[in-house]
Order: structure tokens, then C-alpha cells, then sequence
């Protein structure tokens, strides 16, 4: 049975949920580097400016997400949360009101289902994301489980992807298929700091743009739509000009062969007027 499959069976009736007045759901500890901090948001901000969703259910309804950064994860009141830099939940939606203390984090027994991805960022040596973290996550059935180290400081690889098989995480390409999403390094600039980012992509290998990404793509293809309506207003103006031209040319030639049957017909009344027949032979 699948984590997901085990999670949908678990909905725990409300009178049936534990005390959490005692459990922290935040400590408000300021931990994460500049670089961090960017990763996580590039990957919550371009899936809500671009991402339709998961593929759609059987009556084409869409489904709705959560995604989160460095929002804690609770499996359980008994055990302490994991706290990855980023997850992503589907089919849930965050219960108002939302600053009550159980809507505020992620409690397994509230959305009735674990997160369906956790991202780690690898900072330094010291985070176990391949070991303890790795085994964590397992234990909490998250079916995909995603390590990018762009620093490699844990091997050559920058990224890890893995499949929840049993109880056990296997390495698989990062492609989620029940997602209908993958997972590519991208080389380029984020909000003013250039370098690897982790990106999503689209089944062709194309990044989920940023919402600034997509406004600025927009301004280019509106640019590009004038420029083409000005070449087009240019090409018709200077059509209307060579029509003019031409008509004015065929003015002239008119008004030059007018001009010409003028004087014939004025040179032969002279000529009639001198007793000269205009159209008789020399």
C-alpha cells in the first residue's frame, strides 16, 4: 500500500485528535542563508504563478495544492516535526480560521494525508539529508523525497530524487508522474542573484516561469505584437503610398496623352487652315 493510499484512510474524527496546546508549531528562529531563502521561494512562488495543478480528476474537475516553505511537519504529537525547505500537498486545502494554532502548520492528522513532495537544500555537511532525514521523511510515507545540493557537498550529483517503494526510498529520475511535474537545475538569474537554481519543469524540459518571468514574457510578446502591428502599418502606408504613386503616374501618362491629342488635333486645324489636308498623303 502506498503512503498516499494509507494517508486517504486516515481521517481522524474530530473529537478522536490530540491536545496540541502543548505543541510547538513555530519558533520563529531565523536560520536560513540568502541563497536558501530564494531557492525555497522560486519554488512555492512559480508554482502558484504558473501550475494548474496536478493532472485534472476523472470529471475534469481541477485539484487544489499547498506548497510551503519552512513550514513544520507533524506525523505525530509524540514525535518532533521535520521541517523541510519545501513541500508540496495536494487535494488540501488550508482550514480558516488560519491563524488558529492548528491551521497554522502542517499537521498530518488535520489534512488527513501527508505532503505528496519535501525538497531539501543543502547547505553544509551537517543536514544528514541523504541519512537521518532521508529515513525521516520515509517513516512519515511522503511518496517523493527531493535533495538538491548545489554546492555538492555531498557527492559530484546536485540533485537527488527518490520514490517511496515500501518503507524504503529508491532513486528515480525527477519526474513525478502522479504530479504531472519534474525537477531540472537551471543555470540563469533570480531576482538579482545569478547561479544554479532548482527549477520545476514541464514534461519538455521547459521551467514553470516565476510570476515576474511570465509579466516579463507578456511585456516582450506585447513589444513584439506592436512592433508587428507598426511594421504592419508601415507596410500599409507605404502600399497606400505606391498606389498613390502609381495613380499619380497614371494621372500624369493620362494627362500627357491628353496633353498630346490636344496639340495634334490644334497643329492639324492649322494645317486644314492652310489648305493642307492633315491626313492626306505627302
Amino acid at each position: 500500500m502506498s503512503g498516499a493510499t494509507a494517508w486517504k484512510e486516515l481521517v481522524i474524527p474530530v473529537v478522536d485528535r490530540p491536545d496540541i496546546s502543548g505543541l510547538v508549531v513555530e519558533d520563529d528562529t531565523p536560520v536560513d542563508n540568502l541563497p536558501s531563502e530564494k531557492q525555497q521561494r522560486l519554488l512555492t512562488e512559480s508554482l502558484y504563478a504558473s501550475w494548474d495543478g496536478p493532472p485534472p480528476s476523472e470529471g475534469g474537475e481541477p485539484r487544489p495544492f499547498l506548497a510551503a516553505a519552512n513550514v513544520g511537519l507533524f506525523a505525530s504529537v509524540k514525535r518532533p516535526p521535520l521541517v523541510p525547505d519545501f513541500f508540496l500537498s495536494v487535494d488540501v486545502v488550508p482550514a480558516e480560521p488560519r491563524w488558529a494554532k492548528e491551521n497554522r502548520t502542517y499537521l498530518f492528522w488535520e489534512f488527513g494525508k501527508p505532503p505528496e513532495l519535501v525538497v531539501e537544500v543543502v547547505s553544509n555537511r551537517e543536514g544528514e539529508e541523504l541519512g537521518k532525514k532521508r529515513r525521516g521523511y520515509a517513516a512519515m510515507r511522503i511518496p517523493y523525497y527531493v535533495v538538491y545540493d548545489p554546492a555538492r557537498h555531498l557527492g559530484e550529483a546536485a540533485l537527488h530524487a527518490f520514490e517511496l517503494r515500501g518503507d524504503l526510498y529508491v532513486s528515480i529520475q525527477p519526474w513525478f508522474e502522479t504530479l504531472g511535474l519534474g525537477l531540472i537545475e537551471w543555470d540563469g538569474e533570480f531576482e538579482g542573484m545569478s547561479g544554479p537554481w532548482l527549477r520545476w519543469s514541464r514534461r519538455d524540459g521547459t521551467v514553470l516561469p516565476t510570476g515576474a518571468e511570465r509579466a516579463e514574457s507578456e511585456r516582450k510578446r506585447a513589444e513584439s505584437e506592436r512592433e508587428r502591428a507598426e511594421s504592419e502599418r508601415e507596410r500599409a502606408e507605404s502600399e497606400r503610398k505606391r498606389a498613390e504613386s502609381e495613380h499619380e503616374r497614371a494621372e500624369s501618362e493620362r494627362k500627357r496623352a491628353e496633353d498630346a491629342e490636344t496639340r495634334a488635333q490644334r497643329l492639324a486645324a492649322r494645317l486644314r487652315e492652310l489648305g493642307v489636308d492633315p491626313d492626306g498623303e505627302a
